[in-house]
């Protein structure tokens, strides 16, 4: 008899995670030979999402992708990298017995795990890797709120 185990408390942002990844390799777009291919396909690039406890970072692979063609927007809950692979040309006289490498217009929207400075944010582009660094909100900061009268 196979045994399924459940755990409570803490992993459930793991158990998560791991149903958001089993969504989208379900629906993730399949490759596809080019001949098939339309020009509003989209893709879903490869990323790594780590913490520490000050920052978040953010991996994503993007080989092929010029650093002019993509854009990264954030706010203290989210981000969002989208961006375009152009797709590369066909050789002449070549007939496709592999076409894996998806091209064309890509978005993720990952949704962070805890608030961010968006005042503090820095982002790098090099070799086909994005690494985007999120400084975390400080949750000891203790805001006073000055009462007035009446």
């Amino acid at each position: 008899m196979d045994y399924i185990k459940i755990r409570f408390g803490d992993d459930l942002e793991r158990l998560s995670a791991g149903f958001e990844k089993a969504f989208h390799d379900i629906f993730r777009p399949r490759p596809v030979s080019p001949m098939f291919t339309t020009s509003e396909r989209s893709w879903l690039p490869q990323m790594d999402i780590y913490e520490t406890p000050e920052a978040i970072i953010i991996l994503a692979e993007l080989a092929g992708v010029e650093k002019d063609q993509l854009e990264v927007e954030i706010n203290s809950k989210a981000v969002r990298i989208h961006g375009n692979r152009p797709c590369l040309s066909k050789v002449e006289n070549s007939t496709y017995r592999l076409a894996e490498i998806q091209y064309g217009r890509f978005e993720r929207v990952l949704f962070l795990p805890t608030p961010i400075d968006t005042e503090t944010v820095s982002a790098s582009f090099s070799n086909g890797l994005l690494q985007i660094h999120l400084a975390k909100v400080p949750r000891d900061i203790v805001l006073k709120v000055p009462i007035s009268e009446g």
